[in-house]
């Protein structure tokens, strides 16, 4: 008997179709696009994530912009009395970031303020030179007479030494700890010769001038003992300038010994008692024990994006090496 059974159609949807086997026409084309729209998902997915890190990047360049450029300190929130700080800190030249310029327009900012009930200028630095010192020392004796009000104190961190001390002799007073370096009164000329090297090695300077000493000092000539006495006289006079400046500030507060004005350093509490310095105290200290203003508020001039990286990517570096070689010297207070 036959079966006249009718199909279901359900029943053959749910049968799953049959997957092309190798034998079967066409597979290659089917596996190729399997294998292409695999290609394409993994490219996709490799496109988002290299937008994604680009964003990463992206803000973390632009934090790091936004914290090297700001050149505001705390400025804004000179709302109140409180007292102004100005830090110096470094090699003290006018290609750095302790230069006359930035550090007199922080001091002019910081007297100016309305709010700003005293002034302190927190020095850690070895010296340098002595022009950019003694513009500073100059406008600090300026600003303290043009402001009589507004005393200017400085706190010494590890070293407050040479041309650091040049510009701290212009404080109302000075304070220090117990442990800083303090001193070095005195002025130096450093370069090298190479007279002897060339000997050795057969190589002859070929240097041809239209003044007698318009060679000065070059470090591939011999000295004579004619530049050593011109140098020499140079020298003694800025360090008469120097001296001249700190007793001026210091007046009758300074001890003098023999040994006072002649490059040697101490330690705070030395300093201290030889009236290079007042007292003992940090920053905080001064601020809410003796000008009785504790709120702080920064006026130092930052550098900005484009003078750090000049700074230290330029070309300053090497130019600055080759200007000293040229030399054969340079007067600094260090």
């Amino acid at each position: 008997m036959a079966d006249n059974h009718t199909p279901d159609p359900f029943e053959s949807a749910a049968v799953p179709p049959k997957r092309q086997s190798a034998a079967e026409p066409g597979w290659e084309r089917a596996a190729l696009e399997r294998i292409a729209l695999a290609a394409i998902h993994e490219q996709k997915a490799a496109r988002r994530w290299k937008i994604f890190f680009r964003f990463v990047f992206l803000f973390i360049v632009l934090g790091a912009i936004w914290r090297i450029s700001d050149v505001s300190g705390d400025k804004a929130a000179s709302t109140g009395r409180h007292t102004a700080l100005v830090t110096l800190d470094g090699e003290i030249a006018a290609d750095s970031s302790a230069n006359a310029r930035d550090l007199n327009a922080s001091l002019r900012d910081a007297f100016s303020d309305a709010g700003t009930a005293g002034v302190i200028l927190r020095i850690n630095s070895p010296g340098g030179s002595p022009v950019q010192a003694g513009i500073v020392y100059s406008e600090i004796r300026r600003l303290r007479h043009k402001h009589p009000s507004i005393p200017l104190y400085v706190v010494v961190g590890d070293t407050c030494a040479s041309g650091g001390y040049y510009i701290a002799a212009a404080a109302d007073k000075i304070y220090v700890d117990k442990a800083s370096i303090v001193g070095s009164i005195g002025v130096l000329m450093d370069g090298f010769g190479f007279t002897g090297l060339m000997d050795k090695l057969g190589i002859q300077r070929r240097m041809r001038t239209s003044g007698e000493n318009k060679a000065f000092f070059d470090p591939f000539s011999p000295d004579t003992p004619k530049m050593d006495e011109h140098a020499q006289a140079m020298l003694d006079q800025i360090h008469t300038q120097f001296i001249e400046a700190v007793r001026e500030g210091r007046g009758k507060r300074l001890h003098e010994t023999p040994d006072i004005f002649s490059g040697l350093f101490w330690t705070g509490a030395t300093s201290v008692e030889l009236g290079l310095a007042d007292a003992f105290g940090d920053t905080d200290y001064v601020a809410r024990e003796i000008i009785k203003a504790p709120d702080l508020v920064d006026f130092t001039v930052k550098e900005s994006l484009s003078d750090r990286v000049a700074r230290k990517f330029g070309a300053a570096a090497g130019s600055a090496a080759v200007h000293a070689l040229a030399l054969g010297g340079q007067m600094s207070l260090r």
